[in-house]
């Protein structure tokens, strides 16, 4: 078959989702007493969560390390939460690494408050001489049985039935990509490279009120991405908006304790289209030094500091 078995465990292990909205459940029968068991989601995410089988307890797919989410918000590897605004309808540098490069589109809309609005849009992953392309369609209104995720692999399209676990296989490069939940989320896995899952998901008219978006849903409601990465391993050279706070003795340089802290740098993370590999920190292709074992890091919780679903993300070791 020229592909194990192991990845398609590895992959069931990683998935579960949203039973209804509201509740979500375990999906992987390898945990009995957990398996198939309806679970009230966390108030920071009451309509969309997920279930760690493992300890059998629902959680908010956002506040782990190595998520990428909302205005964009991301939890660093060092689970120190930041923003990262870049700016709309340009390409940024996310994780650049001698074996992966990623790269993300930024749309978004213009602000009273001196910046743009802006959202994850589409993806750009380089590993080898692969690309592979992930994207949140335009869509005017939102309708949540529609299939609204574009996927090429080395520019061909990839068509993956919508039904939860359908799943495309790369054979030989070890590259599955899983059909999670509804229509529009998947998870994709080069193995012994990364893990990841992503979400198409619109602008609410309750996120446009609260956050002063000024969004009308009828005309289009800037459905974009929310991600999660898992690293197996990364070089010491590892840089990107996310990237870089993998990076061994890396120093945080937001401001702690502000209400929204803004990672700056937009000029060096920057690059000049979706595969470009030319953004100043760019490491893809180079020489691979001290590789580092992403999942030995210390063990980090994350948690809404408000039990009404604040903005405020605490994470500790």
């Amino acid at each position: 078959m020229g592909y194990s078995w192991a990845l398609l465990i590895a992959l069931s292990c990683f998935l579960c989702h949203r039973a209804s909205a509201g509740k979500a459940k375990c999906r992987d029968p390898y945990y009995g007493k957990c398996y198939g068991i309806p679970l009230k989601c966390p108030p920071a995410c009451p309509n969309l969560c997920e279930v760690d089988c493992k300890i059998c307890k629902p959680y908010c797919d956002c506040d782990k390390p190595g998520a990428v989410c909302q205005d964009p918000r991301f939890i660093g590897g060092d689970g120190i939460t930041f923003y990262f605004h870049g700016r709309k309808d340009k390409d940024f540098c996310l994780i650049t690494d001698p074996d992966i490069h990623i790269n993300a589109h930024f749309i978004g809309k213009k602000s009273s408050k001196g910046r743009d609005f802006t959202w994850v849009q589409s993806l750009g992953l380089l590993f080898g001489p692969h690309q592979l392309y992930i994207e949140a369609k335009k869509v005017a209104k939102w309708h949540r049985s529609d299939d609204n995720m574009k996927i090429q692999f080395n520019g061909a399209d990839i068509k993956i039935p919508t039904e939860d676990g359908e799943t495309w296989l790369f054979p030989d490069k070890e590259l599955a990509i899983k059909r999670v939940g509804d229509e529009n989320g998947i998870v994709a896995e080069v193995v012994g490279l990364f893990k990841m899952r992503a979400r198409v998901v619109p602008i609410t008219a309750e996120e446009s009120r609260l956050h002063g978006y000024d969004i009308k849903d009828d005309v289009d409601c800037f459905a974009h991405l929310e991600l999660s990465f898992k690293f197996s391993s990364l070089s010491s050279s590892v840089n990107g908006v996310l990237g870089q706070t993998y990076a061994p003795g890396y120093r945080s340089r937001v401001k702690m304790g502000a209400p929204m802290p803004i990672m700056g740098g937009a000029d060096k993370f920057a690059s000049s289209h979706l595969f470009a590999t030319d953004c100043a920190v760019s490491q893809f292709g180079s020489r691979r030094e001290g590789v580092q074992q992403v999942h030995d890091l210390p063990v980090i919780t994350c948690g809404s500091k408000e039990k009404d679903g604040g903005q405020g993300i605490v994470c500790r070791r």
